[in-house]
């Protein structure tokens, strides 16, 4: 009896070590897959010419494969051998494929983002519904700020499979808007007054030259749409700008 609790005390003791240093590599495991993600990203954000977006696939990617190998000493550890992971990963492989579906979908359609880079860090884009700035792709989702500086989580699977418009893929746009003028005004001077405002704004391009035409012609009101390119990052606030100086100058009209 005094030998049988000897052996079962020797076992509790082996196994408890064993578990205790499974926790502690864990842990340790942990921390060092987050260093390892802060310090491949630092470094390659500071090469010149490097893109974030791939910075950020390529530390999330690193910080992963620390994990996987975080587990494989673990499984070590509480006594899980080399052969028996193999077979039981074979065995399980079909099920875990179910399970995680919905993960290794994200991760393949990571790789293809990466691949073909639709968008990169700093973009405005919309896509699933979704529109903002884009901050960071990881290799399960892509992270957007929108207008109101609110953080949107995409997965990966969704942006992939979905129409991306980019608003910053280009370094020009073309700011449109339309405005209503009763015929009792002078439908010329308006249209003259609102193409030198365009022509007198520095952010305006002169080359297409901004055009204002008539759209829609009722019996009693004409329709102008007023076109106008200027640089994308300036293309909100001259757009913004425009429909300040219409209703101005429409409300000007009226009083008159």
């Amino acid at each position: 009896m005094t030998l049988h609790f000897d052996h079962l005390g020797s076992l509790v003791v082996a196994y408890g070590l064993n578990i205790v240093g499974a926790i502690l590599v864990a842990v340790a495991g942990w921390w060092a897959a987050g260093k390892v993600e802060r310090l491949s990203r630092g470094a390659m954000t500071r090469m010149a010419h490097f893109d974030r977006t791939v910075a950020g696939f390529l530390s999330s990617l690193a910080r992963y494969a620390v994990l996987v190998v975080v587990v494989i000493v673990i499984m070590q550890l509480v006594g899980i051998r080399a052969t028996s992971l193999i077979a039981v990963l074979g065995a399980a492989s079909l099920a875990i494929g179910l399970a995680l579906q919905g993960t290794l979908s994200n991760l393949a359609a990571g790789v293809m983002l990466l691949l073909f880079r639709p968008f990169r860090a700093g973009d405005t884009i919309e896509v699933a519904g979704k529109n903002g700035t884009v901050i960071e792709m990881n290799l399960l989702m892509t992270e957007l700020a929108n207008s109101d500086n609110v953080q949107v989580l995409i997965p990966n699977s969704q942006v992939w499979g979905a129409a991306v418009t980019n608003f910053s893929a280009y370094s020009t746009r073309r700011v449109n808007a339309s405005f209503v003028v009763g015929l009792e005004e002078d439908v010329n001077r308006v249209a003259a007054d609102v193409r030198t405002f365009l022509e007198n704004d520095p952010r305006v391009l002169g080359e297409p030259a901004p055009s204002v035409n008539t759209t829609n012609l009722t019996d009693k009101t004409v329709e102008l749409s007023v076109q106008a390119w200027c640089g994308t990052g300036d293309a909100g606030a001259v757009r913004a700008d425009l429909m300040l100086q219409l209703q101005r100058m429409l409300h000007s009209c009226a009083a008159a």
